[in-house]
């Protein structure tokens, strides 16, 4: 991945950082570190963010990013997402409020810190790798199945951590989040036998 996402999508962390709230990197930018990378054109987030908190992280990033007080508060209400923009280089980051889902809040419980920049001290939480293909796999329907990305994104992680997916786990979950037919089609595809 270019640096450049990458420095953009720390100085966000960095503030959830401060502020203690709950993050995982998710999207394309998760599925390039667990998978095979390639360009995107943003940084999905899932936060846990609460209302007391929208202030403080607003000021800590309105001088850099175009950011939208109200926007955060409506999607913190609504369950809905809100974006920012850095300012120097137009760089989007989506941010996801978590769900009240069994399986999101299993997400945000077995992220991974894993590095993302070039120092060892530049790490972030990312989505697991199975979290990553589930959700991918959910978008992938949602999208009506027709987004080239999306799959070539589940089959990069399926192929590289092939090795060390539970995939009792990811089947468990396929089942409840009803794409199991899904997931047999990208195991297939990637040409792995779970």
């Amino acid at each position: 991945m270019l640096p450049e996402p990458i420095q953009v999508t720390l100085k966000v962390i960095d503030a959830f950082n401060q502020l203690n709230i709950p993050y995982l990197i998710g999207g394309s930018m998760a599925s390039a570190v667990q998978g095979i990378v390639r360009s995107t054109i943003d940084a999905d987030l899932v936060v846990d963010i609460r209302m007391e908190q929208v202030q403080p992280f607003y000021e800590m990033l309105k001088d850099q990013f175009y950011i939208d007080l109200e926007t955060i508060m409506d999607a913190i209400i609504y369950n809905r997402s809100f974006n920012l923009i850095h300012m120097d280089t137009m760089f989007k980051v989506d941010v996801f409020i978590l769900k009240n889902r069994p399986f999101d809040l299993n997400q945000m419980q077995r992220r991974i810190l894993q590095n993302i920049g070039d120092s060892q001290t530049e790490q972030a939480y990312f989505s697991s790798a199975e979290d990553i293909i589930l959700a991918k796999l959910e978008w992938f329907r949602m999208g009506g199945e027709v987004s080239d990305r999306q799959w070539r994104d589940i089959l990069g992680v399926l192929e590289i951590q092939s090795e060390g997916l539970d995939f009792d786990y990811l089947h468990k979950w396929a089942v409840e989040l009803s794409i199991q037919d899904l997931l047999e089609r990208a195991v297939k595809d990637a040409d792995l036998s779970g």
